[in-house]
């Protein structure tokens, strides 16, 4: 069993970076891909990226190229994801995940654990 918490969210200016952090129970954690989801009002949750567990390997949404990445910490039992150029449109909840694929899955019923999620808001 993971538990994963998610920090970082805010109210952000359009053109603005934010770093939400997702930080994971269990003594595993290394053994465990890393994603990001998020899923605006009326919309369906979307992937945004991931990391391997095995290598390392980002994989990342077309939307975010650039713009987002993705690291993780073992040590610490945390994963990040870094973000720039905030646009109004990357305004949603973000949602942490895990699971023990070694490719990065991109569908939601592809991920095991799932976090609680933070709010970002990018004003414009």
């Amino acid at each position: 069993q993971v538990q994963l918490v998610e920090s970082g969210g805010g109210l952000v200016q359009a053109g603005g970076s934010l770093r939400l952090s997702c930080a994971a129970s269990g003594r595993t954690f290394s053994t465990y891909t890393m994603g990001w989801f998020r899923q605006a009002p009326g919309k369906e949750r979307e992937f945004v990226g991931g990391i391997s567990w095995n290598n390392g390997n980002t994989r990342y949404a077309d939307f975010v190229k650039g713009r987002f990445t993705i690291s993780r910490d073992n040590a610490k039992n945390t994963v990040y994801l870094q973000m720039h150029n905030l646009k109004p449109e990357d305004t949603a909840v973000y949602y942490c995940t895990a699971d023990r694929h070694i490719v990065v899955p991109i569908t939601t019923s592809g991920w095991d654990y799932w976090g609680q999620g933070t709010q970002v808001t990018v004003s414009s």
